[in-house]
């Protein structure tokens, strides 16, 4: 159980503090295989002399190297980064739940800064931003091509202070300029009510320290109000991600079975190579934040709701009870964060956090790249899905790990992709223009709305397509399905 307990970590925060991913806390080893590359370090060596001789005025030794570390680490994929002391202590405070910013997860997108989602009641959300927007300069320091960790560092701040925000919105001809107040970023993990007696709802908006304390009290809550519950909503959408025990925890509070595995991984190391089952040993490393839930959480009748935003631990989630049939998966397919970010510290305050495996659903579906498919497709709206042909999934980021069998568009295929793209963002703009942001689990609540007449037997509005983007959701390729690893799992504590 010990070496279990130090394998905890987190799963992407979409880029609250990046998009993103699931830590595992060990010390750095260099694995043994093939020689140096003498040329190549020599050359790199070349450089370093170069600039320290030769370079308009001084430059500190720790800067040059900690951004040659950097770089390197960047160029993989756009979830392994650098962590210099500050970022370190920021996303140590990130995965607690709070942490002083404007509240927005982001990726980087042709050199731009884009928004995955704002976070709710935050002051980036109450500003007006919006999924899809493009930071273009932060306090008037433009971004191009800069990385999302620098774009972090500036946004981070003191509580009270402003930073300005110049924002472009696709489809509209000037940028705008947004003034926000950082404000402490405390995110309430869960929330759950009864949207009308006999249907609960239960929303993860982020995978944290206490998210399954929180699931617990909440769904006790829930039960003591109304004992006969008749379906219960999951509600997922625009959740980031966060620690993976949480995702193991959230998935077991409602599979039947302990002993089922809730997602697999595979990479290059043989520690990659790793089951995770919904055993308490896998999610709490004291005591058990899910003892004494009610039974009927076991049985009641689930719909998960989903959408592009749905990252990384809440693709978990929605695959492992997808899979075991526990429950329907309905919305939009999901952002498709579907790797591994292991974090090896170079000392005791810097670290670099490197993809090492993928993640796959219990059946051995691969979710990088590729995503969650919902079983029911339904439109954020009954007009359609407008938010879809804004937001940037995993398969849009550059240097993204590739999915399994995943072909890309090149040439004329790629430009027409692209151009039809752009065009629903302009319709999709239009029709966003003037419509207030949407509140999960609210009366105007569309998805939820359908997630309870599927429960009531009545029509489930369903979507002509996955999206706005107009092109049919992918399928599973026959055959192409991955079996978990083969793992002897440890002794029942």
């Amino acid at each position: 159980m010990g070496k279990r307990a130090k394998n905890f970590g987190l799963i992407g925060l979409g880029m609250v503090a990046g998009v993103a991913a699931s830590f595992q806390f060990s010390a750095y080893a260099q694995k043994n295989g093939a020689p140096l590359p003498l040329d190549e370090l020599r050359q790199l060596a070349d450089v370093y002399g170069l600039i320290k001789t030769d370079y308009v005025e001084p430059v500190e030794d720790k800067k040059l190297l900690s951004e040659a570390i950097g770089g390197m680490v960047a160029s993989l994929d756009p979830h392994s980064v650098y962590l210099d002391q500050k970022s370190f202590r920021e996303m140590r405070e990130s995965v607690q739940g709070k942490f002083v910013g404007v509240g927005v997860e982001i990726a980087s997108e042709d050199g731009y800064i884009k928004i995955v989602s704002p976070i709710e009641d935050t002051p980036a959300h109450k500003a007006g931003i919006k999924a899809g927007d493009l930071i273009t300069r932060i306090d008037n320091v433009p971004v191009r091509n800069m990385n999302v960790d620098e774009a972090i560092k500036r946004m981070r701040g003191k509580v009270g202070s402003k930073v300005t925000l110049t924002i472009a919105r696709p489809g509209e001809d000037q940028p705008w300029v947004v003034p926000v107040a950082r404000e402490q970023i405390n995110v309430q993990s869960v929330k759950a009510k009864l949207v009308e007696p006999g249907y609960a709802w239960v929303r993860v908006s982020q995978f944290q320290e206490n998210t399954l304390e929180e699931l617990a009290k909440k769904t006790k809550a829930l039960y003591a109000e109304n004992p006969e519950i008749k379906g219960l909503v999951l509600d997922l959408r625009n959740d980031p991600g966060g620690l993976l025990p949480g995702a193991i925890g959230v998935s077991a509070a409602f599979l039947p079975k302990p002993d089922q595995v809730i997602v697999s991984t595979k990479g290059q190391l043989p520690d990659s190579n790793t089951a995770y089952y919904g055993r308490r040993e896998f999610y709490a490393q004291r005591g058990d934040p899910l003892a004494g839930l009610p039974a009927g959480l076991k049985t009641v009748p689930m719909v998960v709701l989903v959408n592009g935003g749905s990252a990384s631990a809440s693709e978990i989630v929605a695959g492992a009870l997808q899979d075991y049939k526990r429950a329907i998966v309905l919305g939009s397919q999901t952002f498709g964060k579907g790797s591994v970010q292991t974090l090896r510290q170079l000392s005791a305050d810097t670290a670099i956090k490197l993809t090492t495996a993928r993640y796959y659903t219990p059946k051995g579906r691969p979710i990088q790249a590729t995503g969650i498919v919902p079983d029911l497709r339904v439109h954020e709206t009954a007009e359609g899905d407008m938010l879809n042909a804004l937001r940037v999934r995993e398969a849009d980021l550059q240097r993204h790990l590739a999915a399994e069998n995943e072909k890309k568009e090149t040439g004329a295929a790629a430009k027409t992709a692209a151009n039809d793209s752009l065009e629903q963002q302009k319709r999709a703009l239009a029709l966003l223009k003037d419509r207030k942001p949407l509140e999960f689990g609210s009366k105007d609540d569309f998805q939820l709305a359908q997630a309870i007449n599927h429960f009531k037997g009545l029509p489930v509005q369903l979507a002509k397509t996955e999206d706005n983007r107009g092109k049919p959701a992918p399928q599973p390729l026959p055959g192409a399905e991955h079996k978990p690893p083969e793992i002897k799992a440890p002794p029942k504590k």
